[in-house]
């Protein structure tokens, strides 16, 4: 639970964030690129908005985004992953598909996606990623669910002719808690790190946007002048992958619940 806090509070934080914002978002309040000050915390970006103020906006869409890829990517892993044990030819068609696409990129993927997608923007980048992104979960998953499906119950279920939904679900989703989890967790940081690349290179969000990645592009030129116009938005983006991905290691190593192996 105390490894899990950090991440569940930050990530409150940045949802939370644009209620509890002093400043609005676009609005100038102070000089361009102006040290902290009483009224500004963490002092003005290039156009003299507050910075604290476009913190606290700039995590929502991110989360959200990342949120998003990391469903996206585990749920259909998880039972294409499943089916690819139980079926040796699904297996096979699912061990090329990744290997080419493991093979590809994937920033050069997510940006040939997103700038052939029309109108671009975030929505382009999530699909790019999880399209990228599904083919490697599910070779995950497939290795971990390989050595429950040579069990003994296994075979006793396929012996009582049990289906393949309830093979999956029932005889192996139980005992993949774990690696399902920290896939979860990984996922997520990997929609982070895509999301924030993305719109550090301007695919996806656009200026007067409020957005981590964003932020940090803008304010490049007035570090010297201002370092937490930069600094704020990279510790923010660092500190939501990194408490994430302890709280899934967390859960993983401590399920809540252990999965019981048929007899």
């Amino acid at each position: 639970m105390r490894r899990t806090a950090p991440g569940v509070l930050l990530v409150l934080l940045a949802l939370c964030g644009p209620f509890l914002a002093p400043h609005a978002l676009d609005t100038p309040v102070t000089a361009p690129y102006a040290p902290p000050a009483a009224g500004t915390l963490l002092g003005g970006d290039q156009l003299g908005r507050d910075v604290l103020s476009r913190l606290l906006h700039g995590g929502t869409a991110l989360i959200a985004g990342a949120l998003l890829v990391a469903v996206a990517v585990t749920l259909p892993a998880t039972l294409i992953g499943c089916i690819a044990v139980l079926r040796p030819t699904v297996g096979r068609a699912v061990e090329r598909a990744a290997d080419v696409a493991i093979l590809l990129p994937s920033v050069l993927g997510i940006m040939l996606v997103a700038l052939a997608w029309p109108g671009g923007g975030r929505g382009a980048v999530v699909v790019a990623a999880t399209v990228l992104g599904t083919p490697y979960a599910v070779r995950v998953v497939a290795g971990a669910a390989a050595p429950a499906a040579r069990s003994g119950y296994v075979e006793a279920a396929v012996i009582r002719g049990e289906g393949l939904a309830y093979l999956a679900l029932r005889e192996l989703l139980p005992n993949l808690r774990a690696t399902v989890l920290a896939l979860f967790g990984l996922r997520f940081v990997e929609g982070v790190y895509v999301i924030a690349m993305a719109g550090f290179l301007q695919i996806g969000p656009r200026p007067p946007a409020a957005d981590w990645a964003l932020m940090v592009r803008e304010n490049a030129p007035g570090v010297l002048l201002n370092p937490w116009a930069v600094l704020a938005p990279s510790l923010a983006i660092a500190l939501l992958a990194l408490t994430v991905n302890l709280a899934s290691a967390s859960s993983a190593a401590h399920p809540a619940h252990r999965a019981v192996t048929p007899s």
